[in-house]
């Protein structure tokens, strides 16, 4: 889940939204306006939409106190913390690598629940106080707020600890099946299984209730199932790929005869001779017969086109310093979740500050393919 616009840092840490954020929070403001109207008809509509946009806010703030406390925990645990996404369906928090022990893994995935039901509980006794009566329910603007704040924040803290995986949850229950099996692999297997049962019930249970009469809520119940869905199985097949790709190195996928263009190419040429011609997708570029840096489509399209005959490739090409590269003895699995983590479709393989080739997803792509025809074929044989 990668940001799409940056809003800041918070302890350190990058805080992004995807575009799907956007879409949510028009929802839940549109639907608290319609709450906040029914709780007192007196209300003008400028307090209603602001007290709704005033939830809204906060409940998103809430969101990323929920994934700050799982960045925190890692931080303190020696992971590094990438950057926080709020997204349609909650927030992600992108965490440089697993957890090292089950220990870890259970401190990181409970304190994010336990932050939502504190805030919750804290915000409920918030309301109460204010309010005098506990049973007085809602009031004020500011009263409603903290009661429909405390309430979904509970429901959060609880929602998160049910044992479908990727939720919290489920890595509570990946940290207890690490801690009596002693395999993370095995634990995660067993976590991404429970996590897609969980999911079929949901997706079983929106439907149901959207033919009862739900409407919207049943449809957004199976949405919250597909997901879950296809993120436990995204785990799942992350732990088959593991075990078909070990032992495989980085210097053992990697491409030799890499494609190299001299620096002083004009960008038009470069597009019309090296990649269009091709079909190659990164070049490294050389100056003085050593290479410089690395260039792709990428570093072509943010150049203005009638740029290009005048531009020469060493001036947009990303310096080789600046360049995410690996070393021949990294393991295939960790270049490849590199790639996925940075967006990135190859990458070099350098040793002793030395270009020795180039490994791609097609590289690894294609040893996975082999191994699994492999694997069947000598399966059939026996």
């Amino acid at each position: 889940m990668r940001s799409h616009i940056k809003v800041g840092r918070v302890f350190g840490i990058e805080i992004g939204i995807h575009y799907s954020w956007f879409i949510i929070a028009w929802l839940i403001t549109f639907s608290l306006a319609a709450r906040f109207h029914s709780v007192d008809r007196d209300w003008s509509p400028g307090v209603v939409w602001g007290a709704a946009v005033v939830t809204a806010i906060l409940f998103f703030v809430s969101l990323l106190a929920h994934e700050l406390a799982h960045s925190l925990v890692a931080r303190a645990h020696k992971l590094q913390v990438r950057r926080i996404t709020l997204f349609a369906l909650g927030g992600v928090s992108v965490i440089e690598k697993e957890a090292p022990d089950a220990r870890t893994e259970f401190l990181i995935a409970i304190v994010g629940p336990l932050t939502s039901v504190v805030l919750g509980a804290t915000m409920l006794w918030s309301a109460q106080a204010l309010a005098g009566n506990p049973d007085a329910g809602p009031q004020t603007p500011s009263i409603a707020i903290l009661y429909w704040l405390g309430t979904i924040n509970l429901g959060l803290g609880v929602f998160n600890m049910l044992p479908g995986f990727p939720l919290d949850g489920g890595r509570v229950l990946r940290a207890l099946a690490w801690w009596l099996t002693g395999s993370m692999d095995r634990a995660t297997m067993i976590a991404a299984r429970t996590g897609q049962v969980m999911a079929v019930i949901f997706i079983a249970l929106g439907i149901y209730q959207f033919f009862r009469g739900a409407g919207f809520n049943g449809l957004w119940i199976a949405f919250i199932g597909w997901f879950l869905l296809q993120a436990a199985g995204a785990n799942y097949q992350e732990v088959e790929l593991k075990h078909a790709l070990a032992g495989v190195r980085a210097g053992d996928l990697m491409s030799r005869d890499c494609a190299q263009v001299p620096g002083r190419t004009s960008v038009q040429d470069f597009v019309d001779e090296f990649l269009l011609r091709t079909g190659r997708r990164c070049f490294f570029v050389t100056v003085q017969d050593d290479i410089a840096g690395l260039i792709t489509t990428h570093e072509v399209r943010a150049l203005d086109r009638s740029l290009w005959p005048v531009t020469p490739v060493q001036q947009i090409m990303k310096p080789m310093d600046k360049v995410r590269a690996v070393a021949p003895e990294t393991a295939a699995m960790e270049a490849l979740e590199l790639m996925a983590r940075e967006d990135l479709n190859q990458l070099p393989v350098v040793s002793d500050h030395r270009v020795e080739g180039m490994v791609s997803r097609s590289n690894i792509l294609e040893a996975l393919r082999s191994r699994r025809e492999l694997k069947g074929s000598v399966r059939q044989n026996s």
